[in-house]
């Protein structure tokens, strides 16, 4: 019987860990089963018991995890930093984005601005950051939130109005049929998130944990991860 190696995973890595998956499933006769959402979800379910032999979060999560004696502190390896960015429905004109001018009368004239948890979620925390900066996190009939960024872009795809904007890390806007990519969240707003994956400290799957974060974190797997939104 094949084994189960369990893994929580910020949003950003799943475009990834889906393209590598079903290679490293048959090389090891293995199933990778894992849940995917906003990391500061991700480490509360992590700290709740769900089991877990795999960490795939921001680069400060898995520092502090490490700390904490939850993550194998030989294990960590860096997969890369993703940019923040902004999408647009499939069909929609590219806008360019050069500063916060340009941002701020790109997200005024959006009917309605879709984005990830800003509680929990990296980008969701950071976007209300500059909403606020911009004087624009007061128009609540806009705001549209959602548990991660996967599911706000899923949104997005489907979004009622024409000119609704979104964003979230450019890895969840690259792998969502349906929206596209328009620019990045320029300075002074930019935001690149660190991503490592790790190996839990009581994992049940150790050595098959350890293959997982070295496939992840390959030079095999360097054009997949540029693909995918990682730099």
């Amino acid at each position: 019987m094949s084994r189960t190696l369990h893994f929580l995973s910020g949003g950003a890595a799943q475009g990834l860990v889906s393209r590598l998956q079903a290679a490293f499933e048959q090389q090891h006769d293995c199933r990778l089963q894992g849940t995917y959402g906003a990391v500061g979800l991700m480490r509360e379910k992590l700290i709740a018991g769900d089991p877990c032999d795999v960490l795939i979060l921001s680069e400060a999560l898995i520092t502090g995890l490490v700390k904490d004696g939850r993550a194998d502190p030989a294990t960590p390896r860096s997969l890369g930093g993703v940019k923040t960015g902004l999408a647009v429905k499939e069909g929609q004109p590219a806008v360019d984005i050069r500063g916060p001018e340009e941002l701020k009368a790109l997200l005024q004239r959006a009917s309605a601005i879709y984005f990830p948890d800003p509680a929990k979620a990296t980008a969701g925390i950071h976007f209300m950051k500059v909403l606020q900066a911009l004087g624009l996190a007061d128009d609540a009939r806009k705001l549209r939130m959602f548990p991660n960024g996967a599911t706000a872009m899923a949104a997005l795809a489907q979004a009622p109005e024409a000119d609704a904007v979104g964003c979230t890390q450019i890895s969840e806007i690259l792998i969502t049929p349906g929206v596209r990519l328009t620019g990045l969240l320029p300075p002074p707003h930019e935001l690149t998130t660190t991503y490592t994956a790790a190996v839990t400290s009581d994992a049940s799957e150790p050595e098959l944990a350890r293959a997982l974060v070295a496939a992840l974190a390959s030079s095999e797997a360097a054009a997949t991860r540029r693909e995918c939104g990682f730099e």
